[in-house]
């Protein structure tokens, strides 16, 4: 069976909801035993889901043979969608930005990401859809946005959640481009289950209940069945009483993206409504109560705002398009850090301490880097990265959220690094990591920072830098510098601590007072030598007293030589136990593919069959009809005619009885049949419709170029450009060309209709290719061609007795020489244009200017088919 997507596959789950899979959305990065999982099982209790044994997701089992993953589902889904979009485009498609909900955690985004790797995709970003929309929204409103903060609500109730979104809108200064407008995420808010779709399934199991209390069925069902008729009238009243807690929940998402922006309502100017569900009225009379405003915005598509938004955005992010910059600061939904443990002992007794580091916190922009300095540690460690404070979710969303814990990383190589860098100062273990532009959190990578002290060589003196440059010039020296063996290494941010437990503030604060007594020393050296040294530099002495000190009190006043620090950066290998929903394997990974390729290829076959059906059916009914057109009677016998039409027959009662069963090739095969037995027919009927043009254009071309001969032939011998042989060449294609055409002719009018003709649309286009070619030689020749210039007559010598010297010899005439005059046409100068078309038509009447190339330009050349190429190289 073809795969099927929206409505086709909607009408689908109507007669077969095994076969069809919904919402797939709610399925994304959750675990089996995940409420969310139970929720769907019991909207779409025709399913069986599975729980993976090895990453403990969720599978579809329709049989044996056919189990899908949510992942390969959406897989399948981002394919069929390409598929559009590459119709569209005409063109192949690979990148893509892909829309996602802003409460999608670090999981969910995963799977995203799968699927997309499994349809071939290359993800350029995953944008949030509230995003999306403020970015739709900002760039028609470009002209709008100033210097001044502006804040605007988005409130978005589509088929299956709502989230209220806070953006900034305001012109900044970037060093790339100069002032730009940029939208801001400042809060968010959501609910996961508030949608359109619930609404649906209130309806459904009202009519449901409905239809049951008739007692027309000894079934319970939950739709039609049984061919009964039914009918109910549901009030507007009744709907909103069946769906009285589902309004209720409208104004949290705002009162959420409030609180995320710590801000009121008072500071936004405006609420926009997106989404379907946004358009019952009951949804809106809660919330305009809700947000105090006097009216609701409904100036955006509320379907296409978040499509057109990723839109804009993939066309910045690609090279093949070029928009306006539109600068987008996402944020973290959902707050982020680091934890770890460390032994310490106080008064002798040993105990673990818990300590925490924010990475992201709620609401934290991104894309962004962050660095996490670990100071106390110098053997292999353990921290794990897991999601910070969520108290702002329900409990019910929490156990909907799934894991807690992201990842587990463990270093090794940490003792050898400090073996190795013994003789160093530790600046402690680096963790850099990277939240990118799809809101997903990686671990770049860990380094051991060190610092060394080198101290640096007194600056020689201009002789001494003299003569080493002199050595260096006669090979006494080395041009090459010194490799320098440790690379200086950047200081990144260190990401401050958080207030935590009494022991961990306490050792936070330990950590701190450390920090500010190490600070507090380095910064009374760097005086005590900065002391030193302006103590020195201050001091002048005269020329007696720097001769009258001894050698040991000069030693003693030289300054202290400066120190270099160097940084050394050793990376410490890591290795990730990935804590939430782990990632398909490489072999599941090839399964999946594979899987889907097979669907795919299934998909090509039927369509090339359908292709090939719907193409045999089209040949037997049109040809059926064609043996009764006019033309197509003109050049078919009665025996011929019968014969075409039994075969026709014959397939069409085999296609009522075995060709919707048959396989491609069987088609395929039928098709060839049929056509090999009518292809002399349709050869005849084709032939005759184009003869009447190709003739006309083999006329026309033949006048063309006994013209341009006739004319070619009357050039004076002195301004001649082409040869015998080429005249001679042109005419003789010409001659033949007519003979062909007269002769072939006259016997094709002798031939009966029903025969296969002798004159050839593809002998007619041949000739006319070879005069055609023949005549653009020499117009091409004429083109580049220079004129001849005659030389000045000297001491009474004619200028005809000086044009049979060699060319050479010709001296062309200068401006103040008067011209020669003489009974022949006016001499073209170099640089000047050639003898044009009316001077070649002038000549044939009155003898006055020969013909040149232009005069094919112009001539009775209106219908033929080498026109075209004349013009083109004139």
């Amino acid at each position: 069976m073809k795969g099927l997507f929206g409505d086709s596959a909607l009408g689908m789950s109507v007669k077969n909801p095994r076969t069809v899979y919904l919402h797939l959305q709610s399925l994304l990065g959750k675990k089996h035993d995940n409420l969310q999982v139970a929720l769907y099982q019991k909207r779409f209790p025709e399913h069986q889901l599975q729980e993976d044994p090895v990453r403990g997701t969720v599978y579809f089992k329709y049989s044996e043979e056919m189990q899908y993953t949510a992942e390969e589902l959406l897989g399948m889904v981002l394919n069929y969608s390409r598929g559009l979009a590459q119709d569209f485009a005409e063109q192949p498609i690979k990148d893509a930005v892909i829309t996602v909900p802003a409460f999608f955690n670090q999981a969910e985004r995963r799977a995203v990401l799968q699927a997309a790797r499994l349809a071939g995709l290359k993800v350029l970003q995953l944008i949030n859809d509230n995003t999306a929309v403020a970015l739709n929204y900002g760039v028609f409103r470009r002209k709008d946005i100033d210097n001044t903060a502006k804040n605007v609500m988005f409130y978005d109730m589509g088929s299956g959640s709502t989230t209220a979104t806070i953006v900034t809108y305001q012109t900044v200064k970037t060093k790339e481009s100069g002032t730009q407008p940029q939208l801001q995420i400042r809060g968010v808010g959501f609910d996961r289950g508030l949608g359109g779709f619930e609404m649906d399934l209130r309806l459904r199991d009202h009519l449901a209940k409905l239809f049951n209390e008739q007692k027309k069925s000894k079934k319970d069902v939950e739709g039609l069945m049984d061919d009964i008729d039914f009918k109910s009238k549901v009030t507007r009243a009744e709907f909103e009483n069946l769906c009285a807690d589902l309004f209720e929940r409208v104004p949290q998402p705002v009162k959420d993206a409030l609180s995320a922006a710590e801000m009121t309502m008072n500071e936004i100017e405006q609420v926009i409504l997106v989404g379907g569900a946004t358009r019952v009225p009951k949804v809106q009379e809660v919330l305009l109560k809700a947000v105090e405003k006097e009216e609701l915005g409904k100036n955006i598509n509320a379907d296409e705002a978040a499509a057109m938004g990723a839109v804009y955005q993939a066309a910045a992010l690609s090279k093949a398009f070029k928009v306006k910059p539109f600068l987008v600061r996402d944020a973290a939904v959902f707050p982020i850090q680091v934890d770890f443990t460390r032994e310490t002992e106080e008064e002798g007794i040993k105990s673990v301490k818990h300590n925490k580091r924010i990475l992201f916190d709620r609401m934290a922009p991104y894309p962004q880097r962050k660095v996490i300095t670990f100071n106390r540690y110098n053997t292999d460690f353990a921290f794990d990265i897991n999601y910070g404070d969520l108290s702002f979710l329900t409990k019910e969303d929490i156990s909907i959220f799934g894991s807690l814990n992201l990842t587990t990383v463990r270093l090794s190589g940490v003792d050898g690094s400090f073996l190795k860098h013994a003789d160093a100062e530790s600046k402690g273990i680096k963790a850099h990591f990277n939240m990118d532009e799809s809101g997903v959190l990686l671990l770049d990578r860990v380094e051991a920072v060190f610092e060394t002290v080198e101290e640096e060589k007194e600056e020689e003196s201009t002789l001494t830098k003299l003569g080493n440059t002199i050595s260096t010039l006669f090979g006494g020296g080395s041009s090459e510098p010194t490799p320098n063996v440790t690379e200086p290494v950047q200081d990144e941010e260190e990401v401050p601590p958080e207030s935590g437990t009494e022991s961990q503030d306490k050792d936070n604060k330990e950590e701190a007072e450390k920090e500010k007594q190490e600070e507090s020393e380095k910064n009374a050296a760097e005086e005590k030598t900065q002391k030193t040294e302006e103590e020195a530099g201050s001091k002048t002495e005269t020329k007696e007293e720097q001769e009258n000190k001894t050698n040991g009190e000069a030693d003693a006043e030289k300054k202290e030589k400066p120190k270099k620090k160097s940084k050394i950066s050793e990376d410490i290998t890591v290795e990730l136990l990935i804590n939430d929903i782990l990632d398909p394997t490489t072999d599941q990974l090839a399964s999946s593919k594979k899987r889907l390729q097979d669907l795919t290829d299934r998909d090509v076959a039927k369509q090339e069959r359908e292709k090939t059906l719907n193409s045999l059916e089209a040949f037997i009914f049109e040809t059926q009809d064609k043996l009764y057109q006019e033309e197509f009677q003109l050049v078919v016998s009665e025996e011929e005619k019968d014969q075409i039409s039994a075969k026709l027959r014959e397939a069409s009662e085999w296609m009522d009885e075995d060709g919707y069963t048959a396989t491609t090739k069987q088609l395929r095969e039928k098709l060839s049949k049929l056509k090999s037995l009518s292809k002399d027919m349709f050869f005849r009927v084709e032939e005759r419709r184009k003869w009447p043009d190709h003739l006309a254009a083999l006329e026309s071309m033949l006048n063309t170029s006994t013209f341009f001969l006739r004319s070619a032939k009357m050039i004076p011998v002195d301004d001649q450009i082409f040869t015998d042989v080429e005249l001679n060449l042109l005419e003789k294609v010409i001659n033949e060309t007519t003979t062909w055409k007269n002769e072939t002719v006259a016997e094709q009018e002798k031939r009966s209709p029903q025969e296969r003709p002798v004159l050839l649309s593809k002998d007619i286009e041949s000739k006319l290719a070879l005069l055609d070619r023949e005549v653009n030689y020499l117009l091409n020749k004429a083109k580049f061609a220079k004129p001849k210039a005659k030389a000045k007559a000297k001491n009474g010598t004619s200028s005809d007795k000086s044009n049979g010297t060699s060319e050479e010899k010709t001296t062309p005439p200068t401006e103040e020489d008067p011209p020669a005059k003489s009974e022949t046409p006016e001499e073209v100068q170099p640089g000047e244009a050639p003898p044009t078309a009316e001077d070649a038509a002038q000549t044939e009447t009155d003898g006055q200017t020969p013909p040149t190339e232009e005069a094919t330009t112009t001539g009775p050349t209106e219908k033929g088919h080498h026109e075209n190429h004349i013009d083109d190289e004139l």
